[in-house]
């Protein structure tokens, strides 16, 4: 399946948005602070359109992707597969868009960040190529919370 942008005002963010609750559904409980996808909405999916990219495979959408531009790096963010469309290779093809989109740029790696709790993710960031390169905590947390990934492209 060939992944499809999406702009700011297509009518696909809404679902993107649905896929992306429903994939990080199941980090409530387990990561402190709570995600910060309870605060996405439609107009956030948008904003991240218009000042990045959203990317999706499928219609509606089975995986999904967000790229921002930062300093010295595309940032991946919001990568979701619905649960019936995983091990399929989907969330490898996002990845490896997002390295493509990045070289496009001129910018020589993409980042992401994932949860300490979230040992699973932190696996598969590293079977995609990517490896740790700092720890942050949210405010008022006294020990890390998110671990930051890299990946030259």
């Amino acid at each position: 399946m060939t992944p499809r942008r999406l702009g700011p005002d297509d009518p696909g963010l809404a679902a993107a948005l649905d896929l992306v609750r429903g994939a990080f559904a199941d980090m409530d409980g387990v990561v402190d602070p709570p995600s910060s996808i309870h605060r996405l909405d439609r107009a956030g999916m948008a904003r991240a359109a218009a000042e990045g990219e959203v990317w999706v495979i499928g219609d509606p959408p089975l995986a999904c992707v967000t790229l921002t531009p930062g300093d010295g790096h595309l940032y991946l963010g919001k990568l979701a597969v619905a649960e019936a469309a995983r091990g399929r290779g989907l969330a490898r093809g996002l990845v490896d868009l997002a390295c493509d989109r990045a070289r496009a740029m001129g910018l020589p790696e993409v980042r992401l960040q994932t949860r300490v709790e979230l040992t699973g993710n932190q696996a598969a960031f590293r079977a995609l190529g990517f490896r740790e390169v700092g720890r942050s905590a949210h405010p008022g947390h006294d020990r890390p919370t998110s671990i930051t990934y890299a990946r030259a492209v």
